[in-house]
């Protein structure tokens, strides 16, 4: 995802919130301009694609023929109005106003981790905001640190296999590159978590524990193994450290 995007979309929520609920417009454009779902992108095998929207609905993006990410399986942010249109074979048939992927890769097991990588500890804050959340089989993050160079890359991973007593126990890891100094701002990642024990159906508590400015924290969230196998190929198989700025 454009993380500048996503900064001026959160800043103006807040700066026209006050706006908008003290005047009565009749124009619905503006709500177009803000995200009303955070999806999974699904190819199918002709090339088109769908959105998962949680762990058991299903949209279909009628104006949209072929999947702009090709056979990448990604999250992404979306604003969508409802259609008339038929919806088979998918629960709900939506227009796709907008569509903005972001950061999507593997979560990795900690024997998967290289051993001459710098994951790092530099530290993060988790934001609990309705983007943070864990579904469709994904731990969906919005983390907060400190940006100052923006030509600085930084690194972001989940690591799996972390405590031998509990297998839903992951770590986030962020390596700030020495970016350390500048202002606070956030960003957005989703991590796959196929390589966590089948849940068989059932809803367990997923344990995130992460290195804040305040020291170790930890949070849950109530996580279901995907139910459904993706009709192509997710093409998020790399495993090496991605990029979050550029």
């Amino acid at each position: 995802m454009n993380l500048k995007r996503f900064f001026y979309i959160i800043l103006g929520v807040i700066a026209t919130s006050f706006v908008l609920s003290a005047c009565n417009n009749d124009d619905d454009d503006w709500e177009m301009y803000y995200p009303n779902a955070l999806v999974t992108v699904r190819p199918l095998s002709d090339g088109g694609c769908y959105l998962q929207l949680d762990d058991n609905t299903t949209l279909k993006p009628v104006n949209i023929s072929k999947s702009p990410y090709g056979s990448r399986e990604v999250r992404a942010l979306t604003n969508f109005s409802p259609s008339k249109e038929s919806a088979a074979p998918f629960n709900k048939a939506v227009y796709v106003n907008w569509l903005d992927s972001i950061l999507t890769k593997n979560a990795i097991s900690k024997e998967q981790m290289l051993p001459d990588y710098d994951y790092g500890d530099d530290p993060v804050e988790i934001v609990r905001d309705w983007v943070t959340i864990a579904e469709d089989g994904y731990l969906t993050l919005r983390f907060r640190t400190i940006w100052g160079n923006m030509g600085r890359v930084h690194y972001v991973n989940l690591i799996t296999g972390v405590n031998p007593g509990n297998p839903y126990e992951v770590e986030f890891l962020h390596n700030a590159n020495g970016d350390t100094y500048g202002f606070v701002q956030d960003g957005i990642v989703a991590f796959r978590l196929d390589g966590l024990p089948d849940t068989n159906g059932k809803t367990v508590k997923l344990t995130l524990k992460w290195h804040s400015f305040s020291g170790t924290k930890t949070a849950q969230f109530d996580y279901r193994t995907r139910a459904t196998t993706p009709p192509a190929s997710s093409g998020i198989s790399d495993t090496r450290p991605v990029v979050v700025v550029k």
